[in-house]
């Protein structure tokens, strides 16, 4: 009987070669070595640090490099490490701070091997006193409007606010997330790391000293632009919410732009604060163009919620979700 012949490599061979896999994890094969990454990546330079209000100070750099790739970055306060945050990132807060205090902050970089860099220079800051009496939280911002630069920055410009005692900064917020904050004698903002076709919805928030926060601004949304090679992108557009009551309950009445699937979007799925809440199929033939729908919740006045809904596409699958509005339950 005739069978194909398997060439076997010598038997000392082969248990040397397993030998020297098991002994020697960094051997890409046999006779061959992967050189260790031992060098850690350039030290953050541009620190600065900003008190915010009496207990926080937000810190920024420029981006590290690395003979590989830069995975993340620490900051310290003193001695101590307080914050760990992605590559993508180089800003952060701080807080919980003491009021009218005295605080150093260094960066390092870090690569994928935990190699860190040196301590970036030490940037003194003070935080701000609390006021005697600040019983008012600030105004909100107005008139929140703004670019996209590219496909991965965008600027924001705002109308100032006022408060009972001063206004110390400005939060930039993404998705009811703090991503930025610049000082009360600034009204525009640079955001950086955003990523490319991708739909933002950004507002803006007051602070005080006492760090009371005014509501925010008007919801502005953005979109980047698309990178070279890029797909298409397949969001919603335009959200817009309103708050109306039913009995007892609250009625939210959404509103949105359907996206070019070219073809017909069977389906929604609605999520609230970042979790599905249902799934809106059209009952009879797909609405063209603008698309509605009403959402009836049981919770109490002054609860927030964060809101984004994506399209089921033609082909089947689930298309990027869009921006995400924050709203706010009122009578």
């Amino acid at each position: 009987m005739e069978g194909t012949t398997v060439q076997r490599p010598h038997i000392s061979t082969a248990l040397a070669c397993s030998a020297a896999l098991l002994l020697a994890p960094l051997l890409t094969a046999c006779g061959g070595t992967a050189e260790a990454d031992t060098q850690p990546p350039s030290t953050p330079k541009g620190v600065t640090a900003q008190a915010s209000s009496s207990t926080s100070v937000h810190v920024m750099w420029e981006a590290a490099s690395d003979n590989k790739a830069v995975a993340g970055y620490e900051v310290y306060r003193g001695k101590v490490k307080v914050k760990s945050v992605p590559a993508t990132k180089n800003m952060i807060d701080v807080d919980g701070l003491k009021a009218s205090t005295d605080y150093t902050f260094t960066v390092r970089s870090k690569d994928a091997a935990g190699n860190l860099s040196e301590p970036s220079k030490a940037v003194p800051v003070t935080t701000q006193a609390t006021p005697a009496k600040d019983d008012e939280p600030p105004t909100a911002p107005t008139k929140l409007t703004g670019t996209a630069d590219g496909s991965r920055a965008a600027t924001l410009s705002w109308g100032t606010s006022t408060d009972d005692v001063g206004v110390t900064s400005y939060d930039i917020y993404q998705e009811d997330s703090r991503i930025h904050s610049v000082p009360a004698t600034e009204t525009t903002a640079k955001l950086t790391g955003l990523r490319p076709g991708t739909v933002y919805t950004f507002t803006v928030r007051a602070r005080d000293a006492s760090d009371k926060s005014s509501p925010d601004s008007n919801a502005l949304d953005l979109t980047t632009e698309s990178a070279p090679g890029a797909p298409e992108n397949t969001a919603p557009t335009g959200l817009r919410a309103e708050i109306g009551k039913e009995g007892a309950d609250f009625t939210v009445d959404l509103s949105w732009d359907q996206p070019e699937t070219g073809g017909v979007i069977p389906a929604y799925q609605l999520h609230l604060n970042g979790k599905l809440t249902t799934t809106i199929v059209w009952g009879g033939t797909p609405p063209k163009g603008r698309a509605s729908y009403r959402l009836t919740l049981a919770d109490p006045p002054g609860t927030r919620y964060s809101v984004k809904l994506r399209a089921k596409l033609p082909d089947g699958k689930w298309g990027d979700f869009s921006a995400q509005p924050t709203i706010v339950l009122k009578d």
